[in-house]
């Protein structure tokens, strides 16, 4: 019985077959993106991987369930396995925003699932690093999550040669298309069309663009122009004290789809366009409050970086580590009537923190120590006892081939210490 199509299969390493995912590299990314956004003093939150279908809805429009694992539970009730996080992180701090001091500086590792067509970069799930920043109207907060991103990315030992963080803004292109008098009830479309003019013919955009009475021609010198605003310089300026202005460029090809964006809007891509964009956000300060139904309104931003690019990115740059690490120590019982002591040595050890592995069951000693190379222990230890039934440890390191002997006291001590 296969997997369903869309979905993985996370294996330790060594993989027993190159198109399945590592366990080992999921697990070592978690670890990066915790411990940036640790640096940065967001907290993690999480919430569940089902919500009411209205929750997306309300967000996205009715088009959206066309995208999603909906249907309907036992108990009659319309729900969804969630597509995105930030509907979860409004849902949750509009309930609670009373408790917590603002800025609000969060983040989530959630599994996100969309019924959807797979190609290169998108599977129908992913893991990704969700961080938001709630109750700040600021750039400087807008800057704060960009150096967050650009930090989180170097972290994996990605430079400034390696990407890019493409920054615009909502307000830029709402205010363009208020001074060319377009229509209210258009302006929607205009960003639909503007989000895939990279990734359409110019003749069908100019097309499309026409027939809301826009010139392709102007649009392309708008965007080719590429003049900050304000926000946006002041944007720049805060990243470029930090010295990370090589990572971040204004491009006004970048408006975000997603309708609930408000103000500056980025994407991070790889520099060579071999891959879909690694990470986006934006703001979006009108969400609370519309998740709400008015009652409580924060400005809020956030950006998603999915786990599937950024692990093909990483890939294709060389940068995985190798994730052949062993155990701490194999434990050799080769007198089973030591069995017990031993017990207790690898049990006392276990709770220092120290990894330690063991034959379960009787073995022969050249067993065990094939057992101990095949795990890549770093030592062995071996309990004997004297002639006047005192204990004591053989402890041996597998790369030196040095073999002391010490008290189990003195062992258990020594391994156990930082």
């Amino acid at each position: 019985m296969d997997r369903l199509p869309g979905f993985r299969d996370f294996y330790p390493e060594p993989l027993p077959h190159p198109d399945v995912w590592s366990s080992d590299a999921r697990q070592y990314i978690f670890n990066q993106w915790r411990e940036t956004a640790r640096r940065y003093g967001f907290r993690e939150y999480d919430g569940p991987p089902l919500e009411p279908l209205e929750l997306f809805t309300t967000k996205s429009g009715a088009e959206i369930v066309g995208q999603l694992y909906n249907f309907k539970d036992k108990g009659e009730r319309e729900i969804s396995l969630r597509p995105e996080m930030t509907p979860t992180l409004a849902r949750m701090i509009a309930a609670h925003e009373r408790s917590y001091k603002k800025p609000v500086k969060w983040y989530a590792i959630p599994q996100l699932f969309r019924y959807e067509r797979q190609q290169k970069g998108r599977l129908r799930e992913h893991f990704q690093l969700n961080a938001d920043l709630i109750g700040e109207n600021d750039p400087a907060a807008d800057a704060e999550l960009i150096a967050l991103l650009i930090d989180t990315l170097r972290s994996f030992k990605l430079s400034s040669e390696d990407f890019v963080v493409r920054l615009s803004s909502r307000n830029a292109w709402h205010e363009y298309f208020a001074s060319r008098n377009g229509e209210p009830a258009k302006e929607y479309d205009f960003y639909q069309i503007i989000d895939k003019l990279e990734r359409e013919k110019p003749e069908v955009s100019a097309e499309k663009l026409k027939a809301i009475n826009f010139s392709m021609e102007d649009v392309t010198a708008f965007v080719e122009k590429g003049q900050p605003t304000v926000e946006l310089q002041s944007i720049i300026d805060n990243l470029a004290a930090r010295g990370l202005k090589d990572f971040v460029k204004i491009d006004y090809h970048v408006i975000r789809g997603l309708a609930y964006y408000t103000g500056i809007v980025f994407e991070a891509f790889d520099r060579k366009g071999e891959f879909r964009a690694i990470s986006g956000g934006g703001r979006y300060d009108n969400l609370v409050k519309l998740i709400s139904g008015g009652k409580v309104d924060l400005p809020a931003l956030g950006f998603g970086m999915g786990d599937v690019v950024l692990l093909e990115l990483l890939k294709a740059r060389g940068l995985l580590p190798k994730f052949d690490a062993g155990i701490d120590v194999f434990c050799l019982i080769e007198d089973e009537a030591l069995r017990s002591d031993s017990l207790k040595v690898i049990h006392d050890l276990r709770a220092l923190g120290v990894s330690v592995e063991y034959s379960l069951t009787k073995a022969k000693s050249d067993k065990q120590f094939k057992r101990a190379q095949e795990l890549k222990a770093a030592r062995t230890v071996r309990l004997e006892r004297g002639l006047a039934g005192e204990l004591t440890a053989k402890l041996k390191d597998l790369k030196s081939r040095e073999e002391r002997t010490l008290g189990v006291e003195e062992l258990v001590k020594e391994l156990g210490e930082p």
